[in-house]
């Protein structure tokens, strides 16, 4: 029956929504989730997920400001987007600084603190187009620096 769907089947039919990258707005994202038997759906409850599962407004291909989800955890592979939004990565023995497309920066922080300390980071420091990282251990900053390169294929 559509109106008793999981909760787990919500998450999914959510995911898989905002993975289209075409819904600019919560109330959007609504009638999306009404039109696949979600009858019980709001603004409220599409703003909770939002947040809980990292959605952040970005620019699609087509340059429209729509809610996408941060990248899964692992290495983006070559078809993803979020490694076209990285434009340099450079460090100076003490931290290390990315520079991304306007507006991508908090997205892709939020990547590189979900990978976290396992990989040499400590921590992120986003604006607007600039991320700071700070590693973990500055003895091993050229590592850190190899794996964040190496998430979004800059050469070593």
């Amino acid at each position: 029956m559509q109106a008793n769907k999981s909760q787990d089947e919500l998450v999914k039919t959510f995911k898989s929504i905002l993975k289209e990258e075409r819904f600019g707005s919560q109330s959007e994202i609504v009638l999306a989730l009404q039109a696949e038997g979600y009858n019980n759906i709001n603004q409220s409850k599409v703003s909770r997920m939002l947040s809980k599962f990292g959605a952040v407004r970005t620019r699609n291909a087509k340059q429209e400001m729509v809610y996408c989800l941060p990248a899964e955890l692992g290495v983006p592979t070559a078809g993803s987007p979020l490694k076209n939004l990285v434009l340099d990565v450079d460090h100076n023995q003490a931290m290390i600084v990315v520079r991304t497309s306007p507006g991508a920066a908090q997205l892709i922080a939020r990547l590189l603190d979900s990978i976290g300390k396992p990989e040499g980071i400590l921590g992120t420091i986003a604006g607007d187009d600039t991320i700071f990282i700070t590693p973990s251990n500055i003895q091993e900053i050229a590592k850190t620096l190899a794996t964040v390169k190496s998430l979004f294929n800059f050469s070593s």
